[in-house]
């Protein structure tokens, strides 16, 4: 395509054909009714013609436009070299993409295949499918630290790479389906990155050998019967492919290299999914946070994927919901999780897994604190007794108290810690930890600090400090408290 990626890129900006731009050419309703999937607002809202009205309905609604108003500049693409590269069809006056280009909050931009609605032919088994919320979850989770080499496990059409870019000085891209990764390519080009290392396979396959500081990856993780599509599904049985991800990725970890990645994971009749997942995680020699942050039931999940499909509708429809639905019961499916994974080679002896269910709204990116996430809920679990009660504990910024109780009580009947940032959470205290919330600024060990409220609560100090262990170990692990070091 020799320049025609960068003069694209040109055009786009040049038109507003950003993430910002889009917004405010379609308004609040048209930009709402679309992220639903709905392109009716959309149209009524870009039917003027103008120069960035027709690029939204050429690369992102996918509807054919007029080729006189597909904007040129004076040195992007026509459409004559863009139909000769295969990014559009023209036929009597009349262009319609043959690709779903999308601005993205990079900066960037992504190429995919068109997105599939109801009514259009079936999906192909290669479909590469665009971004979405799964691939901005991803983005918004992955560790800011700066990387020396980085690795976009199933990069799909590029997004990830979107991402790293600027933050690690060597990426390597993978995915099992060579459409993926010609379009990937060509995503990047035109989002002005280049020497990425693109490489064909699954898994951890094309890179046997290779350690990477960071390694994220939005991977197939669809649970079905079959794998229809690669872009969705392996072909591995049940939930095998997100455990082996899990398994092998800290073979292709540098020392104190992160892994995050997305998953699904079984809910099985008589079994716990806590154990299921913590046991993907124990054994790999990784310090390990899984968070459940969905779960939905058979029906549920077979509904979101064939919706996913467009294949609501179709003549196959009832067939292929009937099969999952009898393949889940055959397994003893009684839901399916959705979440994050996090591996951290930190070179301990003794590793530390996490597996937790949270559900609630969380403060974004993630990846801006997640590594004193897991540096909180390691130091819990590893500090002994007496290194805690020697350790000068402080209240972390953003944690508030609420006392809840009747008006005019003397004693409130709950106490409850609560994070204004980070991950947000809430724990209903007692008076011992409420005191010490209030006073624990890192100057002090926490051993004088509580023999001076045993003092004032009329509490023996020797047992105080006996208990406190126990109490405390959970709000340091859940962020509430951390250990002062200044």
């Amino acid at each position: 395509m020799n320049d025609l990626p960068i003069r694209l890129r040109e055009l786009l900006l040049e038109t507003g054909y950003t993430i910002d731009g889009v917004r405010a050419r379609l308004g609040d309703v048209a930009a709402g009714a679309l992220a639903r999937e709905e392109t009716v607002p959309a149209l009524r809202a870009t039917a003027d013609g103008d120069p960035l009205g027709t690029l939204i309905r050429l690369w992102w609604l996918g509807v054919p436009v007029d080729g006189r108003a597909v904007p040129a500049g004076p040195a992007g693409p026509s459409v004559e070299e863009l139909a000769a590269a295969g990014l559009v069809r023209a036929e009597d006056g009349r262009v319609t993409s043959t690709v779903h280009l999308q601005p993205w909050e990079t900066g960037g931009h992504l190429v995919s295949d068109r997105k599939v609605r109801p009514g259009d032919p079936a999906l192909r088994p290669d479909h590469v499918v665009g971004a979405g919320g799964a691939s901005a979850n991803l983005a918004q989770l992955a560790s800011r630290r700066p990387a020396g080499r980085a690795l976009d496990l199933g990069t799909g059409c590029g997004v990830q790479v979107l991402h790293l870019d600027g933050r690690a000085e060597e990426i390597t891209a993978t995915d099992v389906n060579p459409r993926a990764l010609e379009l990937a390519r060509l995503s990047w080009a035109i989002s002005g990155i280049d020497g990425v290392d693109a490489r064909q396979g699954s898994l951890f396959e094309p890179v046997q050998g290779d350690r990477f500081d960071l390694v994220v990856s939005n991977p197939p993780f669809v649970i079905s019967p079959a794998g229809r599509f690669t872009y969705r599904e392996s072909g591995l049985r049940a939930d095998d492919f997100c455990r082996e991800l899990v398994r092998r990725a800290p073979r292709h970890l540098a020392p104190g290299g992160t892994c995050h990645l997305l998953a699904n994971w079984l809910h099985v009749a008589g079994e716990d999914w806590r154990d299921r997942v913590g046991g993907w995680l124990t054994g790999t020699g990784c310090d390990g946070w899984a968070v459940q942050r969905d779960v939905q039931d058979p029906a549920e999940y077979v509904e979101l994927w064939l919706r996913d499909a467009a294949e609501q509708g179709t003549p196959r429809h009832r067939e292929l919901y009937d099969d999952w639905l009898a393949w889940f019961e055959a397994e003893n499916v009684t839901g399916v999780g959705f979440g994050w994974i996090t591996l951290n080679d930190s070179g301990s002896l003794d590793p530390v897994v996490r597996v937790e269910e949270y559900a609630l709204p969380v403060e974004l990116p993630v990846g801006g604190y997640v590594d004193r996430v897991l540096e909180a809920v390691t130091t819990a679990h590893r500090l002994t007794d007496a290194e805690l009660l020697d350790a000068r504990l402080a209240l972390a910024d953003g944690v508030v108290e609420e006392r809840i109780g009747p008006p005019g009580a003397e004693d409130p009947a709950r106490i409850v810690l609560r994070q204004t940032a980070g991950l947000c959470r809430s724990v209903r205290v007692g008076t011992v930890e409420a005191a010490l919330a209030g006073v624990c600024d890192g100057d002090y060990p926490l051993g004088p600090l509580l023999a001076a409220i045993a003092e004032l609560t009329g509490e023996d100090p020797s047992d105080l400090g006996a208990k406190a262990p126990a109490a405390l170990r959970p709000l340091i692990a859940e962020g509430f408290f951390h250990i002062s070091t200044g």
